[in-house]
């Protein structure tokens, strides 16, 4: 078996792998003879076929696994001879147009080699943490947002126009070109303006509405809406106006806390102040990851995979022109060229992760079975009554968890270089907590 080296230019390599007649005939009476001994053919004991009769039965069909195995071990023992990892699976292509029994095996076998991924400092990384404290005013303004929430609605006076966040009591009836459709009907229905929980911009032609009053509301119903012979269609809502009604806070008392689990009104401020102020943590976190990648990003330089920054690349333009056409699912739209944005965000990102992979393999980091299963946990609860499917879904899907595994990976990389940084707390207040929030971008 021969490993020749064709090209290695830059990371890129190619090798011309061969697997003589010989040694594929090798292999194949290899299968054989582990095969022989439960084989049972007629007019044999089983185990006792003569190997001519199993190599004419069975030989063609050995013949494909024993080529797959030989050129697979080729390439592993490659791999550890050279210390090359590839960037993406290698492609690997057979040489000669037709191929019969007896002749070499000749493949080409192409990859782009991972890079040197330089030694990098962390001690002299200066980082500052920001800290901040849930102030009575942020903690008074979250418990009258919970009071509101758990309140009541009552009519405003007669001939009140309706405001946004209002609560409307509705009959309504809609048609569509003039004829009534199934599920298009209600009545003493309560809808709270600003809710977008009705067809979008249903609510806002309700805004200034009052009690006794009837409209004529026009919509079109989203391309992307669940029923299918509804989406895209343009209807009439007649509305009936019975009711406008304000929202009533419920009492910041010791009631209100027993709503929400707590035992008294103190108990229930410390909740969510503990809430607060690990939104702010988590906040701040963010904001360091952003000076670490930044710092780290200025001290490293290497090779990057070109095949791994074109499909960064193309990812972040789709990405970017969904968020730009947010009524566009699926992937029915025209083909969305990279720009030269996406490919400098596109090697940063490349570089970056590269980078921070190489740190979490040398310092031995992993990603735990619980830390996993915490982690699809977490996810499953997005899907209500399906959470044993995805389950399943995960468990069958290697990709599906290696996208669950990355960012866990990545936080604990993090998480070990500021260990090691130089990090300095500093006094903050919430306002230059969110300015600094502010100045992240989707890098």
């Amino acid at each position: 078996m021969q490993v020749i080296a064709t090209e290695t230019e830059g990371l890129k390599r190619r090798y011309t792998i061969t697997v003589t007649a010989d040694e594929l005939e090798a292999k194949v009476q290899e299968k054989l003879v582990e095969a022989r001994p439960e084989i049972e053919i007629k007019g044999f004991r089983k185990g006792k076929v003569p190997m001519p009769i199993l190599r004419r039965q069975f030989g063609p069909r050995l013949l494909g696994d024993a080529m797959q195995e030989a050129i697979d071990g080729a390439m592993r023992s490659h791999f550890e001879a050279t210390g090359d990892r590839p960037a993406l699976q290698p492609e690997v292509r057979m040489e000669a147009e037709s191929w019969k029994e007896g002749d070499d095996v000749v493949v080409s076998m192409t990859y782009e080699a991972l890079p040197d991924v330089p030694e990098v400092g962390f001690s002299d990384i200066a980082l500052d943490k920001l800290v901040v404290a849930a102030t009575p005013e942020a903690v008074d303004d979250a418990l009258a947002r919970l009071a509101a929430n758990a309140g009541s609605f009552e009519d405003r006076p007669a001939g009140t126009p309706a405001e946004s966040g209002d609560q409307v009591v509705i009959d309504y009836t809609g048609r569509i070109g003039g004829e009534a459709f199934e599920g298009g009907s209600g009545t003493d229905h309560p809808l709270v303006l600003g809710s977008n929980s009705f067809i979008p911009g249903f609510e806002d032609q309700l805004v200034g509405a009052t009690a006794g009053e009837d409209r004529t509301v026009a919509v079109t119903f989203p391309e992307s809406y669940g029923v299918r012979h509804l989406a895209g269609k343009a209807a009439e809502f007649s509305v009936s106006v019975k009711a406008v009604q304000a929202r009533k806070p419920a009492a910041i008392e010791d009631a209100l806390a027993e709503k929400y689990g707590a035992a008294d009104l103190e108990a229930l401020r410390r909740q969510i102040t503990e809430r607060i102020e690990a939104e702010y943590r988590g906040a701040t976190r963010a904001v360091m990851k952003r000076a670490l990648l930044d710092a780290l990003d200025a001290r490293v330089g290497f090779d990057l995979p070109p095949t791994l920054v074109d499909a960064e690349a193309r990812q972040i333009a789709h990405q970017l022109w969904h968020e730009e056409n947010p009524d566009v699912h699926g992937h029915d739209h025209p083909d969305i060229t990279p720009g030269e944005e996406h490919r400098k965000l596109a090697e940063r990102r490349v570089r970056l992760g590269l980078l921070l992979a190489e740190i979490g393999r040398k310092a031995e980091i992993t990603v735990t079975e619980g830390e996993m299963t915490q982690a699809v946990l977490a996810q499953a609860r997005q899907y209500p009554g399906q959470e044993r499917a995805f389950f399943e879904f995960v468990q069958k899907n290697a990709g599906v968890q290696q996208q669950i595994r990355a960012p866990i990976f990545e936080d604990k990389v993090v998480d070990h270089i500021f260990a090691l940084a130089m990090v300095t707390e500093r006094q903050a207040t919430k306002d230059e907590l969110q300015a600094a929030v502010d100045a992240l971008d989707d890098v």
